[in-house]
């Protein structure tokens, strides 16, 4: 594709997306920015949440997974599944009876006001790395497919990408973000049934010549249980499957923000049910796409520096029709910037709420707070992107879990240990056991082949880290004669 056929595709699809935004947003107040006032319809939220749960990481890493990761990748996809249903049936009843806007403000109720800004303050770390992460494979796409071509720098990639994405968003909050996330999922979808039916078609195989070549080949193997010290272990990929699913959405403010829009807990449950089921088949498209890339490099001598170069080369380059490589630049974009609108969302949400105690202030206060932090969102967002650039040396998906086992970790032993046990804790030191447990963490890793005869901790890594908060806060018990 040229860079004047990317710029009208972007251009193209921005038109609608800021139609959409506006139409459903125009007349947001607070709440709906928050919210979007507790009446969207779950079905609608469960085919928004398809997209939300699929960023650019996702698109073009997934498919670049499968030559060294095979299908095993879905063992973790089935760990989401029992995560979602935990959060289902234990958090969202939880959450709409205390009636949250942020859902950390049960930190405070439960512990104090000192959990309740680390729990806050977890969060903005997790959130603004997770969303850079993900932003910044998009901004290297659209470096090599636009501004390189014309000479322009990266930074000026970043400050246009983020511009774009808080334009979109500053008006209506949630309200927006369910019909543009529901944008996304159509777009997302189709681009990738369409870019598997091309590739299969240029491979000269039917329907069912392309599901027997994807079975027939070793980039398929769905389960790993032949070593333990692996990676790729099953139990190792479900358990963290589970726990990152609870993490990185039953306690983060951006995807329940989503979910608590729901007119009720049971439609909300609803939601969450069919979203993860449906999450499972997407992803399963992504992998077979991925098979069929494999496929087609070799046919074609076609190498790649990196896996998640893959699927932007071949889908980007003149090897199929230029429907081929707009329906990924679609993909592409309709997935990145929905998710890192939703991610400066939340960000605003949560430190308007959480970490500057705007609520019960008045609605034209906080009005003119919540707009002026979310430019300033926009703007360390911006940053974090750029900094990333200069430090990246791993894979983007990796990337993505690795810094989610380490930020989300805390929070999570904050709230397991506030909804299976009834002692109170000392407020004030829970501080301390959240940064301790991410440092134990730390050190635990990258010692653990020399301490446990070559055992490799992976995404894992997230529970041993909440299982240190849980343990520091049972060292914080308070000793009274309720608790005896």
């Amino acid at each position: 594709m040229t860079p004047l056929s990317v710029i009208i595709t972007i251009a193209a699809y921005f038109a609608i997306l800021f139609t959409v935004s506006y139409i459903a947003g125009r007349k947001a107040d607070n709440e709906g920015f928050f919210v979007g006032n507790r009446k969207s319809s779950w079905y609608v939220v469960a085919f928004a949440m398809v997209g939300s749960a699929i960023s650019g990481v996702t698109y073009v890493s997934v498919p670049g997974m499968v030559a060294v990761g095979s299908f095993g990748y879905l063992q973790m996809v089935m760990g989401f599944i029992a995560g979602q249903l935990i959060i289902a049936y234990v958090l969202v009843p939880l959450f709409y009876k205390m009636n949250l806007v942020s859902i950390y403000e049960y930190l405070e109720n439960r512990f104090g006001m000192s959990s309740y800004r680390t729990g806050a303050w977890f969060f903005f770390i997790s959130k603004m790395l997770g969303a850079a992460v993900r932003l910044f494979l998009v901004c290297l796409t659209l470096q090599l497919l636009v501004f390189e071509p014309f000479g322009l720098p990266f930074l000026l990639n970043v400050a246009i990408t983020v511009a774009l994405v808080w334009l979109y968003t500053f008006q209506g909050g949630v309200k927006s973000l369910i019909w543009t996330d529901s944008l996304k999922t159509f777009c997302l979808v189709v681009s990738v049934a369409l870019c598997i039916y091309y590739i299969a078609s240029d491979l000269n195989l039917s329907f069912t010549g392309m599901i027997s070549t994807i079975a027939d080949s070793d980039m398929s193997r769905i389960f790993f249980f032949d070593d333990v010290n692996s990676r790729q272990y099953f139990f190792k990929q479900f358990l963290a499957g589970v726990f990152t699913m609870i993490a990185m959405t039953g306690l983060d403010q951006d995807m329940m923000q989503r979910n608590l829009s729901c007119k009720n807990f049971k439609d909300s449950q609803k939601n969450m049910i069919t979203s993860v089921i449906s999450q499972f088949f997407v992803i399963l498209l992504f992998l077979m796409l991925g098979v069929l890339l494999y496929i087609f490099a070799a046919n074609r001598e076609i190498t790649v520096a990196k896996s998640d170069e893959l699927f932007p080369v071949i889908a980007t380059g003149e090897y199929f029709p230029a429907i081929v490589g707009i329906l990924f630049i679609i993909g592409l974009i309709s997935s990145a910037y929905s998710a890192a609108g939703s991610a400066l969302t939340a960000l605003t949400t949560s430190f308007t709420v959480d970490i500057l105690g705007a609520k019960g202030k008045e609605e034209k206060a906080v009005v003119k707070i919540r707009k002026k932090v979310h430019i300033g969102m926009a703007v360390v967002m911006g940053i974090t992107i750029f900094v990333f650039n200069l430090l990246n040396n791993t894979s983007v998906i990796d990337a993505v879990y690795i810094l989610a086992s380490y930020s989300y970790g805390p929070i999570l032993g904050l709230f397991a240990f506030g909804v299976f046990m009834k002692q109170e804790v000392r407020d004030k030191y829970i501080p301390l056991v959240a940064i301790a447990s991410p440092a134990l963490c730390f050190v635990l890793q990258k010692n653990s082949e020399a301490w446990f005869g070559g055992y490799q901790i992976s995404y894992e890594l997230l529970i041993f880290n909440a299982l240190f908060t849980f343990i520091g806060l049972c060292l914080l018990i308070k000793k009274n004669k309720k608790n005896l």
